[in-house]
């Protein structure tokens, strides 16, 4: 649970947090003591800094919105909302058919168990999201006119977590739009602007445009966002279109009570706003190879738009070599990934003209949703098999492409995605395989992968073959894999 005091500071790598309750500084595996031996060799003062960031997370003072918290619980209680991400209740549940009396087919028997396990299921996930949204709005509830804080730790690669995980600022929409700060700051001169742009934001209408353009959009629209944060159900309900929309909701609230207020600058604010990475991963290696093309499709170059990855290798994929290297010439690199001479669509063409039937299928449905999972996830390992996968799930979500291709579209489309990335990204894919076989060098002279980072945080990596041990009884035989013996 979120604590009503503030946390108890780390002052070591055993003792912080929880008055009474015990918390480890790392999260790692269990059975697994590689992390907590390195931690207790560590120099005292080592990891001052790490736990000085957990402390500075630690101390920040939150409190509940409560008007947002009564308008979700209103939607709750009246059969939720798939649309607002509030989960409806049992009885909204698809009815499990009865089999009807008499000789079926082995066919129509088949089809009616399928249809009865399908609403088993439905049921089942139902149930989970409705009694997971119930456990979330019944802590906020509780918590609705005190101030709270969340103690933090960090998982064995030393990123920082909320110890409470049911309800904390990491979680869905509807979690962070419950939440606000309980110390608030007066707006000043530029504050209003930031709550603009930061609306425009979660809305997502403007992922291409300028921060100025969004901040002139959200002076456009103000009487939808006046209109939604004064009738929000009643109303325009212009919030519920947006794709973070109880956040939006929220925002439109905060907005419109600063434009009200005497002096905007004066304002005594306690709402949160977020600022996000480019896709963070592609942004360290991007730094990390002094990789000025990949930088600036991330956002680590000056740029008068903000760039987008995700948009930028599906804009590889269906634009032609040719033109490339016309917008090269022509602009210059400003465009996500155009000036790169990318050849993936002049391929695609090639292989239509041969009479391939799956790159006819997939012309113009290569956008940015059936790329951004892949690209996002191969910083951090994912394999081509895993890729296409991704792939394959985003082909079957899109009504208009014909399913029956989704298998072999998958394949070729995650083909063309590395190909793309390797191209865009050299620099990131020499490094990531320089780290792969460095890490397949290390585990096979017999150790295991560790460094330490710049902040003085050990870091090891303890993956083992897991071993399987058999026990065997009169009665039954048991098996036993371990994963984290220290000893392996």
């Amino acid at each position: 649970m979120p604590m009503r005091c503030p946390p108890l500071p780390w002052t070591s790598s055993r003792f912080g947090a929880y008055l009474l309750s015990p918390a480890k500084l790392m999260r790692c595996n269990e059975g697994a003591v590689q992390h907590q031996l390195l931690l207790d060799k560590s120099a005292p003062g080592h990891l001052f800094p790490v736990l000085d960031s957990l402390n500075q997370l630690g101390i920040c003072a939150w409190q509940v919105n409560q008007p947002i918290l009564d308008l979700i619980v209103s939607i709750f209680n009246d059969k939720g909302s798939d649309k607002l991400d509030i989960p409806p209740p049992l009885s909204e549940a698809p009815v499990v058919p009865v089999q009807t009396p008499g000789e079926l087919s082995s066919w129509d028997k088949l089809s009616f168990q399928k249809e009865q396990s399908r609403c088993r299921k439905k049921a089942a996930e139902m149930y989970s999201l409705r009694m997971d949204a119930l456990y979330k709005l019944s802590i906020a509830n509780h918590l609705r006119d005190q101030i709270f804080w969340f103690p933090h730790n960090m998982d064995f690669r030393g990123r920082t977590y909320p110890c409470p995980p049911y309800f904390n600022h990491l979680g869905s929409d509807v979690t962070r739009a419950l939440l606000l700060f309980a110390e608030g700051r007066p707006l000043g001169p530029n504050g209003l602007d930031w709550l603009k742009i930061h609306l425009i934001n979660l809305t997502g209408l403007k992922k291409r445009g300028s921060l100025q353009e969004r901040k002139q959009y959200a002076d456009e629209i103000m009487d939808d966002i006046m209109d939604s944060a004064d009738r929000p159900l009643t109303g325009r309900k212009w919030w519920m279109e947006a794709d973070e929309p109880w956040q939006t909701l929220a925002c439109c609230m905060e907005v419109t009570r600063a434009s009200r207020s005497a002096d905007p600058t004066k304002y005594i604010s306690h709402f949160p706003v977020h600022q996000d990475g480019s896709c963070n991963g592609l942004q360290h290696y991007a730094a990390l190879g002094r990789d000025e093309i990949g930088a600036r499709s991330v956002n680590l170059m000056p740029c008068e738009t903000p760039q987008d990855v995700y948009s930028g290798v599906a804009q590889q994929v269906r634009y032609s070599y040719v033109r490339a290297i016309y917008y090269t010439i022509g602009h210059g690199l400003v465009g996500p990934f155009l000036a790169l001479i990318n050849q993936v669509e002049e391929f695609r063409k090639i292989d239509a003209k041969k009479g391939i039937k799956v790159a006819q299928v997939l012309d113009g449905f290569i956008g940015r949703k059936v790329v951004k999972q892949t690209v996002m996830t191969v910083v951090y390992g994912v394999t081509r098999y895993g890729g296409r996968l991704q792939i394959e799930k985003r082909l079957r979500e899109m009504d208009s492409f014909p399913q029956k291709y989704v298998w072999e579209a998958s394949h070729y489309l995650v083909q063309q995605v590395f190909n793309s990335l390797k191209e865009m990204f050299s620099g990131t894919r020499s490094i990531q395989h320089w780290l792969t076989e460095s890490a397949r060098m290390i585990s096979k002279s017999g150790n295991t992968v560790e460094w330490v980072t710049p902040l003085e945080l050990p870091i090891i990596q303890p993956y083992h073959r897991s071993s399987n041990v058999t026990f065997q009884s009169s009665l039954q035989m048991v098996y036993l894999a371990n994963k984290s013996d220290a000893n392996e």
